[in-house]
């Protein structure tokens, strides 16, 4: 199931009590919230567009194939700078995959 989201939208691809895999798509110009997880940590496989990654203040730019790995509780955020989609796979691994351990720090769309 696809849940669209104001930035853009994700679906989950696997679910499993080891981890958990998601394909997510950022609409050109848009960005998620600047968040943190106590209960896992992130791994991010940019499949097409350009990625800007901001990690616990510092921004990169990251491209096709490359990937980014955020540890428990770093502040992390990936914004669509691009006119075209960025699409990248989110592999989730820790101890719980709730939407609910998700800590905002900033939403641009009033969530934080």
């Amino acid at each position: 199931m696809i849940t669209n989201t104001p930035w853009g939208a994700w679906e989950v691809l696997l679910e499993s009590p080891e981890c958990k895999v998601k394909r997510i798509t950022v609409e050109p110009g848009q960005r998620l919230s600047y968040q943190y997880h106590h209960h896992r940590r992130e791994h991010w496989v940019i499949v097409s567009g350009v990625a800007m990654v901001t990690l616990d203040g510092n921004e990169q730019m990251y491209t096709t194939g490359e990937v980014v790995s955020i540890g428990f509780k770093i502040p992390h955020r990936v914004a669509n700078q691009g006119p075209d989609r960025l699409v990248f796979i989110e592999v989730q691994q820790g101890t719980y995959f709730g939407e609910d351990d998700i800590v905002r720090l900033q939403d641009d769309y009033g969530r934080a």
